[in-house]
């Protein structure tokens, strides 16, 4: 029997592909980034085929790396960058357009014309979702109207669409040559067009965008022993591999933060956060700003449902201290930066590049940097940068707390911004909760293994699942109640700078 399980973890910003044992430790990888393709302001795509590219390369290098060939892998899982739109032509396998990635916010008027007669009432109730550019159904209606003789091609069952899971499963298992065109429940629940309560495509929300059924993937549970297909022998993994999990990478990082039991909650640090608590088989509907998502589907049992608050910028804020004002080299010099100063010096960052997530949703706003006097340096803009995130994230919290009425006892967290220990230690200052890291961080990856794996009984259940986890570090909170009081006070002052800065029609 083959001994390990494959992951490919495509995300915003780079594509990788791990090999986990049954133990749920990491036996290798390889990672790659991608062009962020930025034409004008508000609008942000990536490549398909450069991503397909990246991911062809990870796999071949994490299996010459460890010495494993495709033989040595009992299935293989996919994550993915949920929302991003990819619409290619099935005959020659080109895409039309660009990815339009979830970040972009050029859908703000599609956006906001549902909210205005009433249709996005509808959104809310059957897909769980507030209209918002967030979503996939809004890109491909825009690639549908402004890029020539795809309207055409989608009639006639040329042009097809899914997010990045089903570009690259379409491509492993063939592409022109026979691919399917599969997604699942977690990744269809995050487009606006599927029902959560019956789990299709729905026909009324179809036409609100003026999408055509025949674009749209088949959607599959998120761990299938059926497989969705085979990996082409000809491909980067040079035999044929069983495609058996699927899961949109925070539902992914749920299952790897082994999040099975109502209640349990985790928060991933990525380019944005993404907090999901587990309902269990209950649609809970939000009234305070939240998603209502499908966590996971496992075969034949009932979909397991979750809260999401979702946050557009947390990671690439830092990104943008590198990339854009060169304030630092490299992502762990944040840290170094910000611990040149013991606060944040009266400075807020309020990071609202593509408008406000959850629990705001204004796609008006924008990102503001305030509180500024003389006395302030790039250290405190360092801070106030890593308090961005853990404010952001206890916004959503706050919401969770209202929506569910469980609060939080202690937040599991994951992705690469909880290396930063100083960010860390300050959600833990903010929220007044200790915060709880695992030992293997990168649970996206994990959490599609686990799904794979679940499916040809290489894992036998979710109990052996939880007994792979491993706490690595715990923060305690060591702010008074006082000092948490007046720093979110303040953080709520800074948001409602940034409200109204752009004219949504």
């Amino acid at each position: 029997m083959a001994e390990f399980i494959g992951a490919v973890d495509q995300g915003t910003t780079s594509t990788r592909f791990m090999i986990f044992d049954h133990g749920g430790n990491e036996i290798g990888r390889h990672q790659l980034e991608h062009e962020q393709i930025l034409p004008r302001a508000g609008w942000v795509e990536h490549n398909p085929v450069e991503i397909w590219e990246r991911t062809s390369a990870v796999l071949q290098s994490a299996l010459n790396t460890t010495g494993l060939s495709s033989r040595d892998l009992a299935a293989l899982g996919i994550t993915n960058q949920r929302e991003t739109a990819v619409v290619w032509d099935r005959r020659t396998g080109r895409p039309f357009y660009n990815a339009i990635v979830w970040q972009d916010t050029r859908t703000d008027r599609i956006a906001a014309a549902l909210d205005r007669d009433g249709r996005g009432d509808v959104v809310r109730r059957k897909a769980g979702l507030p209209p918002a550019t967030y979503f996939s159904a809004g890109k491909v209606q825009w690639i549908l109207e402004n890029v020539d003789g795809v309207r055409e091609a989608a009639e006639r069952g040329h042009a097809i669409f899914g997010n990045t899971d089903s570009w690259l499963m379409w491509n492993l298992t063939g592409g022109r040559d026979g691919g399917v065109h599969v997604t699942d429940v977690t990744n269809a629940s995050r487009t606006m067009l599927m029902d959560l309560e019956t789990l299709d495509w729905d026909d009324e929300l179809l036409g609100f965008f003026g999408i055509p059924r025949q674009m749209l993937p088949e959607i599959k549970p998120s761990s299938s022993p059926d497989p969705y297909g085979l990996t082409r022998a000809a491909g980067p993994l040079s035999g044929e591999v069983a495609l058996t999990g699927d899961l949109g990478d925070q539902q992914a990082a749920t299952v790897g933060q082994v999040c099975f039991a109502p209640g349990e909650a985790k928060n991933t640090y990525g380019t944005g956060n993404f907090m999901l608590l587990n309902t269990g088989t209950e649609l809970v509907r939000s009234k305070a700003g939240l998603l209502s998502t499908v966590c996971y589907r496992f075969g034949t049992e009932p979909a397991v449902y979750a809260l999401e608050g979702s946050i557009a910028v947390t990671g690439s804020a830092v990104q943008w201290l590198r990339d854009q004002l060169g304030i630092i080299s490299g992502a762990a010099q944040s840290e170094s930066l910000a611990r040149q100063v013991s606060d944040n010096g009266g400075v807020y960052f309020v990071p609202a590049f593509s408008g406000l997530f959850a629990p705001y949703w204004r796609s008006d706003a924008r990102g503001a940097i305030v509180g500024l006097s003389r006395y302030n340096t790039n250290a405190h803009l360092a801070r106030a940068t890593l308090e961005a995130i853990c404010y952001q994230s206890r916004d959503v919290a706050e919401a969770m707390a209202a929506d569910s009425g469980v609060q939080l006892e202690v937040l599991k967290v994951d992705g690469g911004v909880t290396a930063n220990e100083l960010c860390m230690q300050i959600q833990a200052d903010v929220l007044g909760v200790p915060v709880s890291r695992p030992v293997v961080a990168e649970t996206t990856a994990l959490g599609a293994a686990y799904a794979a794996g679940l499916a040809v009984g290489f894992w036998s259940s979710t109990d052996e699942l939880r007994e792979n986890w491993n706490e690595a570090r715990r923060w305690v909170p060591r702010w008074t109640a006082e000092q948490r009081k007046t720093g979110y006070a303040c953080w709520k002052k800074a948001v409602q700078r940034t409200l109204d800065w752009v004219d949504v029609g």
